[in-house]
């Protein structure tokens, strides 16, 4: 295996992560969720969800800059060389990550606290507002793949 292959698979595998939960959680789970449990009890549910899934996405987020940084390196022999859809990925990165501490940070301890307080609606509020991030989370993170997969291969 090759340095450019190893930093490659790091690359896909943390983005299939980040971005293959995001769509796991809004196109499967909460459907099924809805259906299956009552409000508290899907209140419930998400913040241990969360708290598992945001550990991954935290490997991810960690992960990606550095194997992007390393594929940077390795192929275009430096930043000023990368083609423009590197850096349009690279922004993008920045905008998921952005919004994902926004969700991490602030609205995921609210979540905790009004299901500790078991404030069902003050809960059922703060888990819509991060629906909605998570919704645009995954848009872009979509659309990030789909221009890693429409470049020129190496």
């Amino acid at each position: 295996m090759t340095a450019f292959s190893l930093v490659y698979t790091l690359h896909v595998l943390s983005a299939l992560v980040w971005v293959g939960g995001m769509f796991f959680a809004w196109m499967v789970l909460r459907p099924a969720a809805m259906k299956a449990l009552d409000g508290p009890g899907r209140l419930k549910l998400w913040v241990e969800v969360f708290q598992g899934f945001f550990r991954w996405v935290w490997v991810a987020v960690v992960l990606l800059p550095i194997s992007g940084v390393g594929m940077i390196h390795l192929q275009f022999a430096g930043f000023e060389a990368a083609p423009r859809y590197v850096q349009v990925m690279m922004g993008l990165y920045v905008v998921m990550t952005a919004l994902f501490i926004r969700i991490q940070a602030l609205l995921l301890p609210e979540l905790r606290t009004a299901v500790t307080a078991q404030d069902w609606p003050a809960g059922a509020a703060t888990l819509g507002k991060i629906r909605r991030l998570v919704g645009i989370n995954l848009i872009v993170g979509l659309v990030l793949v789909a221009i890693a997969a429409a470049r020129p291969m190496f």
